[in-house]
């Protein structure tokens, strides 16, 4: 993977590399890249094939494809060792990463991510995910109902018309199906690598007990956090509270990893 295909924020010693959720890209992590300890930190914010900066990007758009697109990036990077940080999809893709190489991984931290184990719909629900590659109202639905039904209608809109700007409407459909389907659950049970899961205390759907039913069942070393005042995308609705437990939390591996 090309290191042009990215954002890299901040010069520190702590390497981290983003991984974007299905509505997002390299460029839509809202307010968080601002609130990041430069001295500290260096940020790699990628795009999957499809999304962003690699729009035209043919591929499988599968999970596994992002976790090999991954570690291409930290090779092309000269980073032997890095942490990864993954909002929702791509807290499934963090996974990835570490199924195929584990060694190379510091610590996880998931923002509100999609559990190791396929994701369960109702039919209906299904269909209304299934409708979002096409459909700018089904995309501004799943948006409002997963931040809780609760912002105002120019900022789902805006996040909305984002999302359809930036990605290819196959990849978005084969994502959705990779994200929701896939199953990880076997191959990353037992796993030791240090991990923080973040949620969302108005996210309808990837709540606290999910997370402890399902990354706290499969993970050996897993802390559970609730971020107040934020649904699905806490990067866009509280970024200093995110920034802050992010950084606080792979800081303090720092001297023990």
């Amino acid at each position: 993977m090309d290191t042009k295909d990215l954002v890299l924020v901040g010069h520190g010693p702590i390497h981290v590399i983003a991984l974007h959720g299905w509505f997002g890209h390299a460029r839509s992590w809202g307010h968080f890249p601002g609130e990041i300890d430069v001295e500290t930190f260096t940020y790699a914010f990628m795009d999957y094939r499809g999304y962003g900066s690699r729009r035209d990007r043919e591929g499988a758009f599968s999970i596994g494809e992002i976790a090999k697109d991954t570690l291409a990036l930290a090779d092309g990077l000269g980073w032997d060792r890095f942490a990864l940080l993954g909002h929702s999809m791509g807290g499934k893709a963090m996974q990835a990463v570490s199924v195929l190489a584990p060694e190379r991984i510091t610590a996880m931290v998931g923002v509100t991510p999609v559990p190791p184990t396929p994701v369960e719909f109702d039919a209906s629900t299904r269909a209304l995910f299934e409708s979002a590659a096409r459909s700018m109202d089904a995309r501004i639905g799943i948006i409002d109902t997963t931040t809780g039904n609760r912002l105002g209608r120019a900022w789902l809109t805006r996040m909305a018309q984002d999302s359809i700007a930036h990605s290819e409407v196959a990849a978005f459909a084969a994502y959705f199906q990779a994200w929701a389907d896939t199953d990880l659950s076997s191959r990353i049970a037992g796993i030791e690598i240090p991990t923080l899961v973040l949620v969302g205390e108005h996210d309808p759907s990837l709540t606290a007990a999910l997370m402890a039913e399902t990354y706290g069942r499969l993970f050996l070393n897993a802390e559970i956090e609730v971020i107040g005042n934020a649904g699905h995308y806490p990067m866009n609705e509280a970024p200093v509270d995110l920034a802050t437990r992010v950084e606080s939390f792979l800081a303090g591996l720092a001297g023990r990893i």
